[in-house]
């Protein structure tokens, strides 16, 4: 796991590259619909007299329609290319809480089904901007860093989201929060699917095969890993808020606020910090490592001490999640067979957004049960589940894929090129093995 320090400057260079900041921004504002969701359906169905249970159960729905519908959508984008599928998604996902938002929750069933379409075309633009990325900054080193980048862009997003929900409730009400959020993030996608990279960009040929991404033995072992992942972040939100709940004399919102902060903020000084370094190589022996690193970082969170060196442990915990997800997604890549790219990016989105919805439905009893210390042992147990799996499965892993071409390792370690269209050009960085000298 040994690595080379660069200074801020690579960062700066990322930037500075063609296509980059609009493509980052661009995905980040298309995402928002998404990211704040579960909050905006939570606020709204409060609004319209319903019950914690049924805005429970609507926010479910939307997230499980999310699940199934990234990967076939990425899918898609893979066959037809990213303008033909994520706008006209977008747009549908749009409509559908546009109607949601007037038809209100009675009729019950007529609101699930607005809330279902929402979720089951939220476009893939997580996976399409990753699959861009290739095409677009060309080097190896490049295409690392902005993958740690895109973590931390991540988390900022998940922190900000639902900060911008209460501000447009504030301003309007939680009907025209819906409508304002949605409306916001069809203009983030046109913004990506508009843009050159997007519009050139055609995935590799693929192997008709109806599992699809699904055929790599790398890449289930690797779901199965972040299943675990999400748990343990899923279960964490859960226990935080009965761990805030126990603080009397301190308000509940402001130390769970802390406490969410705190993971945000370690997941952003971790993700920088990784991306700031040129790594060598193979990434699999990386990722358990940074994997076991995130299981040992919640440990401390069951001392359960005062809020304040709880938020202090906060940032310990989130600490190597970008990390390990900016390092997933060079695994991702490595993995993924010919003409699936987007795809197996979706798969990951998904599996650990099921795996966060499974965490918050074990957590509960567990607090049940063994109190705020049995919440906070979930996420240490899900996170040495995930180091299991990936140790149970290191000869999958280790296999170099039998999809890549001979010409692989010519892909990534020249300048991109204005007119770079292909994924990776053949899907991949160049780290089979790491044969050659480059470094990922």
């Amino acid at each position: 796991m040994s690595g080379t320090a660069r200074s801020g400057t690579g960062y700066a260079e990322l930037l500075r590259a063609r296509h980059v900041t609009r493509l980052l921004l661009g995905t980040l504002v298309g995402r928002l619909p998404n990211a704040t969701a579960h909050v905006a359906i939570v606020l709204f169905v409060r609004s319209e007299g319903g019950s914690y249970t049924l805005a429970g159960v609507l926010a479910t729905v939307y997230g499980l329609a999310t699940a199934v519908g990234q990967p076939l959508l990425g899918r898609a984008v893979d066959l037809v290319g990213q303008p033909r599928v994520m706008l006209p998604a977008a747009l549908v996902s749009a409509l559908g809480m546009l109607a949601f938002a007037a038809v209100g929750i009675r009729p019950l069933g007529l609101a699930a089904a607005a809330v279902l379409v929402a979720g089951l075309f939220t476009p893939p633009l997580e996976g399409g901007l990753r699959a861009l990325w290739p095409s677009v900054l060309g080097r190896q080193d490049r295409v690392h860093r902005a993958y740690a980048l895109d973590s931390v862009a991540q988390e900022v997003m998940f922190t900000i989201g639902p900060l911008v929900v209460t501000l447009a409730v504030a301003l309007w009400s939680e009907a025209g929060a819906l409508l304002v959020i949605n409306v916001i993030g069809v203009l983030g996608a046109l913004s990506v699917v508009a843009s050159e990279p997007s519009r050139k960009w055609r995935s590799a040929p693929r192997e008709a095969h109806w599992l699809g991404a699904l055929r790599s033995s790398g890449l289930l072992a690797l779901l199965g890993a972040f299943l675990f992942v999400g748990m343990a972040l899923g279960s964490i939100t859960v226990a935080a808020v009965a761990y805030a709940d126990g603080e009397h004399g301190v308000a509940t919102n402001l130390v769970y606020a802390l406490l969410m902060s705190g993971i945000g903020f370690g997941a952003l000084v971790g993700g920088l910090a990784y991306g700031a370094r040129d790594w060598s190589g193979p990434p699999e022996p990386r990722l358990r490592v940074l994997i076991g690193l995130l299981a040992l970082g919640y440990l401390p969170l069951l001392l359960v001490p005062g809020y304040l060196a709880m938020t202090l442990l906060a940032c310990l915990a989130g600490l190597f999640l970008a990390p390990a997800l900016s390092c997933a997604f060079v695994v991702v890549d490595r993995h993924a067979p010919r003409g699936t790219v987007t795809e197996a990016f979706s798969w990951l989105v998904t599996t650990f957004g099921v795996g966060a919805a499974l965490g918050t439905a074990v957590v509960g009893p567990a607090i049940e049960g063994g109190g705020v210390v049995g919440g906070f042992a979930v996420p240490g147990a899900a996170g040495a589940a995930a180091l299991l799996v990936l140790l149970a499965t290191r000869r999958a892993l280790a296999e170099p894929p039998q999809h890549a071409t001979p010409d692989t390792a010519q892909v990534l370690t020249r300048p991109a090129t204005r007119g770079a269209t292909g994924e990776n050009q053949t899907n991949r960085p160049s780290e089979p093995g790491f044969r050659s000298r480059h470094q990922a």
